[in-house]
């Protein structure tokens, strides 16, 4: 499946804290936070006047038009507050929104701008353990070593920033929310399955989740027979790199002999 390119949007980080205009979004260290209309579009033309004085009038223009019956002054101290109470900002002591006595406010914060990677693209993985199904403890080391080649296997391919098994391998059988792994290892996308091997057959269910969205990008299961192990590890690979829409390394590479199944 061939997902479609989209331009990548910017992106304002200043602090532990990124806004993302397109997407309506304040988040403190990746982590989205709940915020109203009004102290959203606050943050927005502060930063759209950065350095400068937002006065009251220009906020009361776009964000309390004139058909609208509220107390203006009310209105506007409850908004500025609670932009103020998700940023953990003081008025007495700011970092971000400073208070110009009866003028406006302004943003004093330090940001830059970054490319927002956009919704299909990955550039990162990190390859999870793959979960032993096979209910024998003796076949945990045919698990990891199918984990340590497919990780081989993906980092080979140009433009893709794989995760080392000794990172990953902290993460066997641990029961987190997806998204919240990719966050710590500042991945776009997570890989993750299962191997079930019995006799001289093994089937192996592998899937490619986006951290953004935590859906699933591609799922595919597959079984052979273990002589054809090294095969069936490109062809997980390949299937995996073609979804994240990069290009594989131009000369072809001989299958990579990270482990012999006994």
């Amino acid at each position: 499946m061939v997902q479609p390119t989209h331009p990548a949007r910017r992106v304002v980080q200043f602090g532990i804290f990124a806004v993302d205009p397109g997407a309506r979004e304040l988040r403190r260290q990746g982590i989205k936070i709940r915020l109203q209309d009004q102290p959203f579009q606050i943050l927005e033309m502060l930063l759209e006047h950065l350095g400068e004085i937002t006065t009251r009038e220009q906020l009361r223009q776009r964000i309390w038009p004139a058909d609208t019956f509220v107390d203006f002054d009310q209105g506007l101290y409850n908004a500025v507050n609670k932009l103020r109470q998700a940023l953990r900002d003081t008025a007495d002591t700011p970092r971000y929104v400073e208070t110009v006595p009866r003028r406006g406010y302004r943003f004093i914060g330090s940001i830059h701008a970054v490319a927002e990677p956009s919704p299909g693209r990955i550039r990162s993985v990190a390859v999870l353990p793959l979960e032993n199904l096979s209910g024998d403890p003796e076949q945990e080391y045919f698990a990891d070593g199918l984990t340590e080649s497919l990780i081989s296997s993906l980092a080979r391919i140009s433009a893709l920033r794989v995760i080392s098994r000794t990172t990953t391998m902290h993460y066997k059988k641990a029961r987190r929310p997806l998204p919240e792994i990719a966050r710590e290892l500042q991945v776009d996308g997570i890989v993750e399955g299962t191997v079930l091997r019995s006799g001289d057959r093994v089937r192996i269910s592998a899937q490619l989740i986006s951290a953004r969205t935590d859906g699933h990008v591609w799922t595919e299961c597959y079984e052979r027979d273990l002589r054809d192990i090294l095969t069936l590890q490109s062809e997980v690979a390949g299937a995996i790199a073609g979804e994240i829409q990069i290009t594989l390394t131009p000369h072809p590479l001989p299958p990579d002999p990270v482990w012999s199944p006994s």
